[in-house]
């Protein structure tokens, strides 16, 4: 990759500079991989192991970011159960300002050119019907994995926190923070709750060295036994006084007891002390992923918006989207 710039955490916050931006107008048009918390999340979480595959581009208009694009090329994401998954296409992450919408043709232009012989997916926006068009005008379709009842499309949900229920733990069971926790811990709850997972202490140090990362937002659950047995993070957009949910996990052997409803609750009564007024998080969309979205919905969360996802194929080879959590 000749003359390619990469990645950086820099980049990374004039990019939620920009979701701050789209946020404030027309919330329903950030991308997914392109939200205030999950771009911190994504970057923090996997730029040591997988930057160097990371190319990106930068629009500006008068000083301000408008678009960016995020290639990510091909690698190897290799978890904790010693398995090894070639990811062999390519997937771009992307957000252009919607005054600025005619820039989605050269966001496309610098994708294909970067990712030129792969096959390639995209996540935008179903409601950005201009981009819809642009990227079809271009040769790219509805992903076939991404259709029927296990459809592998995200949609994101919000709540307002006007009034938030009281949480309530089984007995012997505690709220903690990651401050008091300790970063051991913290890495090991997000483990056990995705398991076999990407995710080291090296990732969670990259998480916490990001600039809107903040240890008292990030939420666990303590068992009776003292094992930290749900997570999540919370990251708050302070000019739009909103917070996102990013990610949330429960170890498989304590589900079903009502540990990552009370989280939730308890994470939004903490949002809103600290200043938000809305609550967002995305989950799987499709009809055969209802777990994760009757979790959301049973605390309030209806849904915002989803993805249209699309892909440009090859005759060879077959694309993985970011994966690893």
């Amino acid at each position: 990759m000749t003359n390619v710039e990469l990645v950086t955490a820099a980049d990374v916050r004039l990019m939620q500079g920009l979701a701050q931006r789209v946020t404030a107008t027309r919330p329903d048009l950030v991308n997914s991989d392109a939200s205030f918390g999950e771009l911190a999340w994504n970057w923090g979480r996997m730029h040591a192991r997988d930057g160097a595959s990371w190319p990106r581009r930068l629009w500006f208009s008068g000083g301000d970011l408008v678009a960016w694009g995020w290639a990510q090329l091909p690698h190897q994401v290799r978890r904790s159960d010693g398995s090894v998954n070639d990811v062999t296409g390519a997937y771009l992450a992307y957000q252009v300002h919607p005054g600025h919408a005619e820039l989605v043709d050269e966001v496309i232009g610098w994708y294909d050119g970067m990712a030129a012989g792969l096959e390639r997916t995209v996540l935008p926006g179903a409601a950005d019907e201009f981009a819809l068009k642009r990227w079809a005008a271009r040769g790219y379709e509805t992903d076939p994995s991404s259709l029927g009842d296990t459809g592998s499309w995200t949609q994101l949900n919000e709540r307002d926190l006007i009034d938030v229920e009281q949480p309530v733990l089984p007995a012997g069971f505690r709220f903690r923070t990651a401050d008091e926790a300790g970063p051991e811990a913290a890495v090991q709850a997000h483990q056990d709750a995705w398991a076999p997972s990407t995710y080291t202490a090296e990732s969670y140090q990259g998480v916490r060295q990001t600039a809107t990362y903040r240890g008292d937002l990030h939420l666990l659950v303590e068992a009776p036994d003292a094992k930290m047995v749900s997570s999540t993070v919370m990251w708050l957009d302070e000019a739009n006084k909103t917070a996102e949910f990013e990610p949330v996990g429960t170890h498989p052997g304590y589900r079903r007891q009502g540990l990552g409803r009370a989280m939730l609750l308890h994470g939004m009564r903490l949002a809103r002390a600290a200043g938000a007024t809305q609550m967002t998080v995305a989950c799987l969309g499709a009809p055969g992923h209802p777990r994760a979205r009757g979790l959301y919905y049973s605390v309030g969360f209806r849904e915002l918006s989803r993805d249209a996802p699309l892909i440009k194929t090859k005759t060879v080879g077959r694309v993985g989207t970011p994966s690893g959590s």
